[in-house]
């Protein structure tokens, strides 16, 4: 790898393109290296992990929405269209980004790297593979992409921080969207250049999607940068530029929106020849909440069964979490937001609760992407009260152990005091999530092919989930115009194609 310095530099100063960092991922994009084997098994892990989540999504409002306008745009001219997660229609590619990324994003459900910055790689997929079928390409050509995808995304996040000025993390999946396309079609360097620089300037948003009354928005979001990603590169194709220099200029992303004109990042790029690994850095998600909440989960249902007796809030007196900066300001209490402790909050707001989710897992002892958020659970009268004792606080020590490179010391858990009302004190702590790379369960093919069983069971006939894992598994055989087979089609009667909600078009 090689550190890249960036800087804000005046217009006076002209920035030749080769130093520009949004033309330093474009090089990085068409830099035609071989794939490692262990990253082609990761792709085919993330792309199991991408369906069984979107399967379980399909009857949801935002997702119905989304499918319902993708399906209202016809297949484009020129290309073979794109599949849709649930029916066996097809849109535009652009439109299918849109319609498979609000799927595979709804249930906060799939893979996740945290560094500078958090995101969720597996949303560069969605789009990847929406303009891999519509322009008939194959299973390796497909696999290039999504390695650069993730690549670039990864590094990225590594080096700048969207959070600390409250831009929304999708600012990173733009561009590494646009570039993983560029791979994906063998485009130049100076047409990816451009397709990153539309589509970082079009996917800047602040992070009130993930504030205060979370919204149906939250879903959206990564969706839309995906959407703005395909057609970033279309326009790019077509010779169309963008604002140069979209990173380092003096009126640009990081003068004005992020560390401003004094600005100093250093970026990890691969080097010319190097391969793609990015992909190996990230992590998905055994449980459908927010990622840092994914160890809190597997700790309380850990307690349920060692401490019985924490469960019941006339036993407690206080819940005490100390963990890192994030967690505590984003998903705790420190959030200062009083939904997260509203027992008629919206499903969004409640997997990005701390407080809720510990509470629910210690006293169930389990966790579940739909029964755990309906509103009869959350309402539970012994459960709000218990709920309403749980409190963080930042410790400094997890907030080091958070941002650490070291991918042996990094933790995204904490510690947690449980206070009962006859003086005893309950102490334990959590590392990292049982299902990350170095849990006490970590997840490999076996994992992956049985979260997407479970979570595609009801919505997806068994003779259709054996056929999408049979294709996906042999992804690196298959052919041009083969990735059709890349999708899932709902059981009949689970989508009623006449319950869509109408809008514009």
């Amino acid at each position: 790898m090689i550190t890249h310095p960036v800087t804000v530099r005046p217009s006076r100063e002209h920035l030749p393109r080769e130093e520009q960092l949004a033309y330093k991922l474009a090089r990085v994009a068409a830099d035609p290296v071989a794939v490692d084997p262990q990253v082609t098994d990761m792709v085919i892990n993330r792309l199991i992990d991408n369906a069984a989540v979107a399967a379980a999504s399909l009857t949801r409002a935002p997702v119905a929405s989304a499918r319902a306008q993708a399906l209202d745009h016809p297949v484009p001219s020129g290309g073979s269209g794109a599949t849709v997660f649930g029916v066996d229609q097809l849109a535009g590619p652009e439109w299918a980004a849109w319609a498979n990324g609000v799927a595979v994003r709804e249930l906060d459900f799939h893979d996740t790297f945290l560094a500078a910055e958090y995101s969720h790689p597996g949303d560069n997929i969605p789009p990847i593979l929406a303009v891999a079928q519509h322009a008939g390409r194959s299973g390796p050509e497909l696999i290039r992409g999504l390695a650069t995808g993730y690549e670039i995304q990864v590094d990225l996040v590594k080096a700048i921080s969207l959070h600390r000025h409250k831009i929304d993390h999708v600012a990173h999946l733009g561009p590494s969207a646009a570039a993983g396309i560029g791979t994906l079609l063998g485009l130049d360097d100076e047409t990816i250049f451009q397709a990153i620089g539309q589509a970082l300037h079009t996917t800047t948003a602040t992070r009130q999607s993930r504030k205060g009354e979370i919204s149906t928005w939250k879903a959206h979001a990564p969706a839309f940068a995906a959407k703005m990603a395909v057609e970033s590169v279309d326009r790019a194709m077509r010779g169309q530029t963008s604002p140069v220099p979209i990173y380092e200029g003096e009126d640009g992303v990081i003068a004005w929106m992020l560390d401003g004109p004094e600005a100093r990042y250093e970026v990890p790029l691969p080097a010319p020849g190097e391969a793609k690994r990015g992909i190996l850095d990230t992590y998905t998600k055994e449980h459908s909440a927010e990622y840092q909440a994914q160890a809190w989960i597997d700790l309380a249902r850990r307690l349920h069964h060692e401490h019985p007796e924490a469960t019941d809030p006339a036993a407690v007196d206080s819940v005490l979490i100390r963990t890192s900066h994030h967690t505590h300001s984003v998903i705790g209490s420190g959030a200062e937001d009083p939904q997260k402790y509203s027992p008629t909050a919206s499903r969004e707001t409640l997997d990005h609760s701390i407080p809720y989710i510990f509470t629910v897992a210690l006293q169930d002892g389990a966790w579940h992407h739909v029964d755990s958020y309906a509103p009869e659970r959350a309402g539970r009268a012994d459960t709000v009260e218990l709920w309403q004792k749980v409190t963080t606080a930042e410790d400094p020590e997890w907030t080091r152990r958070y941002h650490s490179t070291d991918i042996a010391e990094k933790a995204f858990g904490g510690s947690v005091e449980i206070t009962l009302t006859d003086g005893r004190v309950i102490r334990d702590e959590i590392a990292v999530a049982d299902a990350h790379p170095l849990g006490a369960r970590p997840f490999a093919r076996e994992q992956y092919l049985a979260k997407f069983r479970a979570l595609s069971a009801g919505v997806i006939d068994d003779a259709e989930a054996e056929r999408f894992l049979e294709a996906v598994q042999r992804l690196e055989s298959l052919g041009s115009g083969e990735l059709d087979q890349l999708t899932v089609a709902a059981a009949d009667g689970v989508i009623d194609p006449t319950a869509a909600p109408k809008g514009l078009f």
